[in-house]
């Protein structure tokens, strides 16, 4: 690793793994591989972010001596299905991964979990290295272990928790990144601020300039920071029974937002920015939280130009969505609310609560009712 690179250890009993962020682009990333010398592995990508980085990619591979097979996949959402998991695992089978290979993930949430699920799979538990390549994955879903395909019934419902062996989060690679996706990853990095305190609210405030500007240094600096904050919270509860639960700040209503607009008009960084509005409205209303929590969040976000409210929905998709929240269990939703900045906490509430949170939601700006 170069001057340039900061590692964040994640320590797991099962031995964790680093979290390698360089302010530059993929050249590190052959010292990562180089366990796999000589071990035929592949690579997993997408035509986008193949187009712009796969020849940096095999340029590291082939540098650490790793013999490996190309799979190029169709980039969005609609990439985490049966359909295309099944077509994955058989061409990892036909090109020979063995069970000591790598599956090196190049790419945002998509690969990272489609990748890995694949590599959790593959007879019985393949290597994987997550390679982020957009903000909101080196911050967040590259890291922990998360892996899942799309099903009918909604998100992320279907998957397994498979650790990668390493993740490379080189920030030079977001100079490609369009704007609106890069503003998007700053909605899970305004979660991390909201789980962590007032002190790192403050530094994004005084580094978004640079963010959006692309500096690889301002970049570099809150990836590493928000890394930091999920290794100790995964480290702490691997399997989401306990703390790692505080991590879905955010994400219950702006789950149930992405659902209910079919997937396509938010970003998922731009529906956890809804999500967090949403989180500190209910946590003043049922009076964990002073008021001026609101518009410090309201504020923060739109200092980053996120959205603060949802387009149009129909009342009865939000309430469907949220029934299927895999938070959701005995009739119980499980709603991660606020204190206050830096002290955050889990509130179960029945679920038949769920009509008058999103009519609370409704009255104060955050949904909007109307054809979606």
């Amino acid at each position: 690793m170069t001057r340039q690179t900061h590692t964040v250890d994640l320590r797991l009993p099962a031995g964790g793994y680093p979290i390698h962020v360089s302010a530059g682009g993929l050249g590190g990333l052959a010292t990562v591989l180089s366990p796999w010398a000589g071990v035929p592995s592949a690579l997993v990508t997408d035509r986008n972010v193949d187009r712009h980085h796969g020849p940096a990619a095999d340029a590291a591979l082939e540098a650490a001596g790793v013999p490996f097979t190309r799979f190029v996949l169709e980039p969005g959402e609609g990439t985490k299905s049966f359909g295309q998991l099944q077509a994955l695992l058989e061409g990892l089978l036909a090109a020979g991964v063995p069970r000591d290979g790598v599956v090196v993930a190049l790419g945002g949430g998509v690969i990272g979990d489609l990748a890995a699920l694949a590599a959790s799979l593959l007879r019985r538990g393949v290597a994987c290295v997550q390679v982020p390549t957009t903000l909101l994955a080196q911050v967040d879903s590259a890291i922990g272990g998360k892996t899942a395909i799309n099903s009918a019934a909604g998100k992320n419902l279907v998957g397994t928790f498979h650790q990668p062996r390493a993740v490379f989060a080189a920030t030079g690679v977001l100079a490609t990144l369009p704007g609106e996706e890069l503003r998007a990853g700053m909605g899970e990095v305004v979660k991390y601020a909201l789980l962590d305190g007032e002190p790192l609210a403050t530094e994004i405030e005084s580094l978004s300039a640079g963010i959006l500007a692309r500096d690889p240094g301002a970049l570099a600096a809150v990836v590493s920071r928000c890394a930091a904050i999920k290794a100790r919270i995964v480290e702490q509860d691997v399997g989401e029974a306990g703390r790692r639960r505080l991590l879905n700040l955010g994400h219950t209503v702006g789950h149930a937002v992405e659902r209910a607009t079919g997937y396509g008009a938010l970003r998922h960084g731009e529906a956890v920015a809804i999500g967090l509005v949403a989180a500190s409205v209910l946590s003043v209303e049922l009076g964990l939280a002073p008021a001026a929590l609101v518009p410090r969040v309201r504020a923060l976000l739109g200092g980053l130009e996120l959205p603060v409210c949802a387009p149009p929905l129909r009342r009865s998709a939000v309430l469907d969505a949220l029934a299927q929240d895999k938070k959701a269990s005995a009739d119980t939703l499980r709603w991660v609310l606020l204190e206050a900045a830096g002290r955050p906490l889990v509130r179960p509430e029945p679920l038949s609560r769920a009509g008058e949170f999103v009519d609370i939601l409704a009255r104060e700006g955050v949904l909007r009712w109307g054809s979606p």
